[in-house]
C-alpha cells in the first residue's frame, strides 16, 4: 500500500502545477485527450548518500490543466490510483480509500511539497515545448511518442519520461 501511495504521490507531484492557461489553451489541449502510454518518474533524493525514487506506470490522461482526470496503472493492467481535479478539489482513489482536497496543487505540496507545471504538461504532450522556470522538456522525440522533461530548479531534480501510445 505505501508503495501505491509513494507512485501515486511521485506521479501527482509531474501533473499539478499553479499557473492558469488561457481558454484557448484549454481548449486545444482538451481537444487532444485523451493521452496514454507508459510514464516513469525519478527524483533524487535532498539528503547526500540517500537513493533516488523512481518508479513507472501505465497511464491515461483526460481533460486539461483545470479539470481532468489521471489513472495509473499497474504492469498487470489493473487501476493503481484515479485521480481527478477541477478548480475547487482534487479526488484520489486509491486501494479502496478516497481522499479529497481541496485542489491538486494542495495534494502535492502535501505530498512532496513541490510545485509542477501542469500546464506546461499538457502542452508538452500537445507538441508545445512550452518554456517554465526550472524545467527544460525535450520534444525531440515528440514524433515518436517520446517526452522527456527534468527540473533542476527548485530542489530535488526531478525527470518525467513519457512514452506514449500510438
Amino acid at each position: 500500500m505505501k508503495a501505491v501511495s509513494a507512485l501515486v504521490f511521485f506521479v501527482i507531484l509531474f501533473m499539478a502545477g499553479c499557473a492558469v492557461p488561457t481558454e484557448t489553451s484549454i481548449s486545444n489541449q482538451s481537444e487532444l485527450s485523451p493521452w496514454r502510454g507508459r510514464l516513469a518518474v525519478r527524483v533524487e533524493s535532498d539528503q547526500p548518500q540517500s537513493q533516488p525514487q523512481s518508479f513507472a506506470a501505465g497511464f491515461e490522461l483526460t481533460g486539461n490543466p483545470l479539470v481532468g482526470e489521471l489513472t495509473l496503472y499497474t504492469p498487470l493492467g489493473q487501476t493503481a490510483a484515479a485521480l481527478s481535479w477541477s478548480s475547487q478539489t482534487a479526488t484520489l482513489r486509491s486501494n479502496g480509500e478516497v481522499r479529497y482536497f481541496e485542489s491538486l496543487d494542495t495534494l502535492i505540496k502535501q505530498a512532496v511539497g513541490a510545485e509542477i507545471p501542469v500546464v506546461a504538461l499538457f502542452a508538452w504532450l500537445a507538441g508545445d515545448n512550452m518554456v517554465m522556470a526550472g524545467w527544460s522538456a525535450d520534444l525531440s522525440h515528440h514524433a515518436n511518442g517520446r517526452i522527456t522533461a527534468r527540473r533542476t530548479q527548485p530542489a530535488p531534480v526531478a525527470e518525467l519520461r513519457l512514452v506514449l501510445e500510438k
